[in-house]
């Protein structure tokens, strides 16, 4: 015997596209963070190390990358002009 399915329809297909939406938020977070990581000045062994937790860990790797990062010192590509 099956259990009883109190679902109707219409809750299903609102679950499964917003699942799909969160998925393409957090794609789009991990891009932008995976290609900040690539044009900042951290060593080639860093790089590869954010990338890959990132990568790996798509939700955990942005919180740690956003928080842990040092962000500031490693995208600090140009001088100001005096």
């Amino acid at each position: 015997m099956s259990p009883i399915n109190t679902m109707s329809p219409i809750d299903k297909n609102m679950l499964s596209y917003s699942g799909g939406f969160l998925g393409l938020i957090v794609l789009i977070l991990d891009l932008i963070a995976i290609f900040e990581v690539l044009n900042s000045t951290r060593t080639v062994g860093g790089k590869i190390g954010w990338s890959a937790l990132i990568f790996f860990f798509p939700v955990l790797g942005i919180i740690i990358y956003y928080f842990f990062s040092n962000r500031a010192q490693h995208n600090a590509r140009y001088e100001v002009l005096p």
